[in-house]
């Protein structure tokens, strides 16, 4: 099964750790880490031209989507149902 994040971009919904609101960046000083992290290790991608509303993480990337958070987790529950 796949997860689309936006524009052009799909995922393997097996690859899929977690979906965060884009505010978790500012709000904690661990996701601040993390995400300078996977800058540093150009493992970041930012989805499309509109501004970003999620960080979806995965197992190999960091995705910036311009899909709001809670659309995204209401994509990946409805994988886990059927």
């Amino acid at each position: 099964m796949f997860i689309h994040l936006g524009g052009e971009k799909i995922i393997r919904a097996n690859e899929l750790v977690a979906i965060f609101d884009l505010s978790i960046e500012k709000n904690s000083k661990i996701s601040k880490q993390f995400v300078t992290h996977a800058l540093k290790n150009k493992k970041i991608e930012v989805i499309g031209e509109e501004d970003s509303k999620s960080i979806v993480v995965t197992v190999h990337k960091v995705y910036y989507s311009p899909i709001s958070s809670a659309t995204l987790n209401k994509r990946a529950s409805q994988l886990q149902i059927h």
